[in-house]
């Protein structure tokens, strides 16, 4: 039986990477069983969506800023 360091181990593996077929039943078991375990692992997710945004902003917001640097250039 899984316990709970270790299923928020593999909640935390699954966020960058596909878990094995026994690790996805072994987490599943245990997040059907552990009210806490599961709101871990929502907030797990959360926190890789908002990671993944502000990651995908942070290279847009770099993005304009080379823009903005060529325009200086070439006006120079």
């Amino acid at each position: 039986m899984l316990m709970c360091k270790g299923a928020t181990r593999l909640m935390s593996l699954k966020q960058d990477r596909r878990l094995t077929l026994q690790e996805r039943i072994s987490l599943r078991l245990h997040l059907s069983m552990c009210g806490a375990c599961r709101q871990c692992d929502r907030q797990f997710s959360l926190l890789h969506q908002l990671g993944a945004r502000f990651e995908s902003h942070l290279a847009d917001a770099s993005g304009e800023d080379a823009s903005r640097q060529a325009g200086l250039d070439r006006s120079e």
